[in-house]
């Protein structure tokens, strides 16, 4: 077992209601139910960490409304990570809140499925709903380091390193990849926006931005396999309860430790 500690770093938040959370109604439609960002830090013995997404910048955050609590590359320097040391970053999709702020990793490699990219630059951008999570500077910056040798491709599920996995969950895009770390407590999945919240998960109803709803559904089943079917094993999105329910410590969850709440019992207490 080579992953030693993972990090759940909020870097952003959006207040909202619960009836934009989930592509059908709702009982509690009116209740805030807001989304928090993260990226996460994957620490290993004897290796660099591994970034998983890069979160956005303050351009992106103006323009879509959402407020940065701090930036990314100061949220990594808390949890002990230089930004500038990173050779290795897992992008798990390419909308602009998980793939905005490439510029943050000068050094590394990105990682990126096939898929992924295929659909971010191509015709299906042209519609404006698929297109509108994406953000296109990202884009064309993750082609540009293609160009320069920075981009690997994984097609399908593949082993990045002792340890950690990268499997693919497409439905909410087209190459989403969660990533399945071995830690002391089991196998831990950051699921990405397979599942945005636990309640995605929990009430089998989708977050509204999707490209395949049937395809969708199948990758929560099989994130719950990967998480031998416990919640507390997940890692979504969006979550707020990551960091109310795991160790955390300056908007730093530790989600290789095991929850001081039970997903399932915070759930509960939420409704």
């Amino acid at each position: 077992m080579a992953v030693t500690r993972i990090d759940a770093i909020r870097y952003a938040r959006h207040e909202r209601v619960a009836s934009a959370n989930f592509a059908a109604q709702v009982d509690d439609h009116d209740l805030p139910m807001p989304l928090d960002y993260f990226v996460w830090a994957i620490h290993r013995e004897g290796a660099p960490p591994v970034v998983v997404d890069t979160g956005f910048g303050e351009e992106a955050a103006v323009a879509r409304g959402r407020v940065i609590t701090r930036s990314v590359s100061e949220g990594l320097r808390e949890a002990g990570i230089d930004p500038l040391l990173v050779e290795d970053v897992i992008l798990t999709h390419l909308h602009y809140d998980h793939a905005g702020s490439l510029s943050t990793f000068p050094n590394a490699r990105f990682h990126v499925q096939d898929a992924e990219l295929a659909f971010a630059t191509s015709r299906h951008i042209l519609d404006e709903p698929t297109r509108a999570p994406f953000d296109g500077e990202p884009v064309a910056q993750l082609v540009r380091k293609l160009y320069a040798d920075h981009v690997v491709f994984h097609e399908g599920d593949s082993e990045l390193a002792p340890g950690i996995r990268l499997v693919q969950l497409a439905g909410h895009t087209a190459g989403l990849q969660a990533v399945v770390c071995d830690t002391a407590r089991g196998a831990v999945v950051l699921a990405s926006d397979a599942a945005h919240l636990y309640a995605n998960i929990t009430r089998a109803i989708p977050f509204p931005i999707f490209v395949d709803e049937v395809a969708y559904a199948a990758a929560q089943d099989r994130l719950m396999d990967l998480a031998g079917q416990s919640l507390d094993h997940v890692i979504p999105g969006h979550d707020p309860l990551v960091l109310s329910c795991f160790p955390s410590n300056d908007a730093i969850a530790r989600v290789d430790l095991a929850p001081h709440t039970p997903i399932a019992t915070a759930l509960s207490e939420q409704t």
